[in-house]
């Protein structure tokens, strides 16, 4: 087969801009387009804070994603299908709380100029989370309906596990899922703590005292207290 031969069989056969059936696939045009140029740019690190940040957007919205399907397949009582569906999710906000850190390695005093052509912009406005605070407790409300529905609580669920393994998988993802959540506010609050300080004021005019106090919030409180229940259960009967 002949070089010019070789070429046509693999030209891209997908529409859309790019050289590649990848480029077009993936839209890397319009992706890598998305960040500011070395001419718009304020300062070089820039390009660091918009990829992590955006990024942190895609995993978010991928988590989201997975969590309304694993919530649909629960309400049809498709349980082996949503368990697969929340290790995805839990996963993505693993990755999240890992690649924050990148942005460790910004100096705190150049960060400042980079601070400058931010506005109001601040993490409270992520489409990302927002989604995750509108996921979350229907998530919960399912899960609830299928203990009813065996008319047992999560205390006898846990204490029963045997018999009931799907709701005891789904337990525990969803206290991950809790847990990752609370996880990536940490992380985000000792980054925040590192590259402005702990007692100052972000973006919007909140303290950075109150991310600190969004560490405590869960989402599942009940699934956490049923381990204090647990817990003194068995010290009763010692």
């Amino acid at each position: 087969m002949s070089e010019h031969a070789a070429q046509d069989e693999f030209a891209p056969i997908l529409p859309g801009p790019g050289e590649s059936d990848y480029e077009r696939y993936l839209r890397t045009d319009e992706l890598l387009a998305l960040q500011k140029t070395p001419d718009e740019m304020q300062h070089r690190d820039e390009l660091l804070f918009q990829t992590t940040h955006q990024s942190q957007e895609l995993w978010l919205k991928l988590a989201c994603f997975e969590v309304e399907t694993a919530t649909e397949h629960m309400r049809r009582r498709e349980l082996a299908a949503a368990i697969r569906l929340l290790r995805r999710a839990t996963k993505c906000l693993e990755l999240l709380a890992n690649q924050l850190h990148m942005l460790e390695h910004m100096s705190p005093w150049e960060y400042q100029e980079v601070r400058r052509v931010l506005g109001h912009g601040s993490g409270f406005d992520s489409p990302g989370f927002r989604r995750v605070r509108e996921v979350s407790p229907e998530l919960g409300q399912v899960f609830h309906e299928l203990l009813r529905e065996q008319g047992i609580t999560v205390v006898e669920m846990y204490q029963r596990g045997r018999e009931f393994e799907d709701l005891y998988q789904l337990a525990e993802l969803l206290i991950e899922w809790d847990e990752r959540l609370t996880l990536w506010r940490v992380h985000h609050y000792k980054l925040v703590e590192r590259i402005i300080g702990d007692s100052v004021v972000g973006t919007q005019g909140t303290p950075v005292e109150v991310l600190g106090n969004l560490v405590h919030k869960t989402r599942y409180p009940e699934l956490w207290r049923a381990r204090n229940e647990l817990t003194a259960l068995s010290q009763a009967e010692d």
